[in-house]
């Protein structure tokens, strides 16, 4: 591993006229992007290599077949269109050309997704977005083809979300660290970072 900055690291503002990022479908507004310090790269994963042919592999029909699969797997709720997992597959079959064209084509456009307030066990509660069914199959494609990909640059002590790594495996690393005689942890709460400001 290469780290890539060294000393005191800074997190710098981009320009506004040069980046701009919608914050939330509901809110319609734009706000600066921050661009976070670059700490670590691995040469493991050379990603242009691995740009050519990438819709194509998300958009294979075995690939498509097991996104279907997982999203019926999953259940959840339906996002703003009201359909329910269980009405994905009648869609597919009658929409599935065009569909796969308008990704083909980069027409393609998410919907908004549905928020809904979850209440937390201390009173407050959590803000969630739930995507369309036809979302969530894209995103899955997507992610089946990409989480192979740039998996091996992930970093060893990164738990969350990881496919075959649970909070059991983040303690058994920690008792770990704790054998080896550190000290001191960094904790970082990611909690509200992709959410809208306020």
């Amino acid at each position: 591993m290469k780290v890539t900055e060294s000393g005191e690291m800074k997190h710098r503002q981009l320009h506004l006229e040069d980046y701009l990022q919608r914050v939330s479908a509901e809110q319609r507004e734009y706000a600066e992007v921050c661009e976070p310090p670059k700490m670590a790269e691995t040469d493991i994963t050379n990603t242009t290599e691995q740009a050519e042919g990438l819709l194509e592999q998300i958009l294979t029909r075995d690939n498509l077949n097991r996104a279907y699969k997982q999203v019926k797997r999953n259940k959840g709720a339906g996002g703003i269109d009201g359909m329910q997992v269980d009405e994905l597959l009648p869609y597919l079959k009658e929409n599935q050309k065009e569909l796969i064209q308008s990704l083909r084509d980069g027409k393609y456009r998410p919907k908004p997704v549905r928020r809904v307030e979850i209440p937390k066990e201390n009173g407050k509660t959590r803000k969630l977005g739930i995507p369309t069914v036809v979302d969530r199959l894209i995103q899955q494609a997507i992610s089946q083809i990409l989480t192979p990909i740039f998996e091996k640059q992930f970093s060893d002590n990164s738990f969350g979300f990881r496919p075959k790594r649970s909070t059991h495996d983040a303690l058994r690393k920690c008792q770990t660290n704790i054998t080896e005689g550190y000290k001191y942890v960094v904790d970082m709460d990611l909690e509200k970072y992709f959410g809208a400001p306020g």
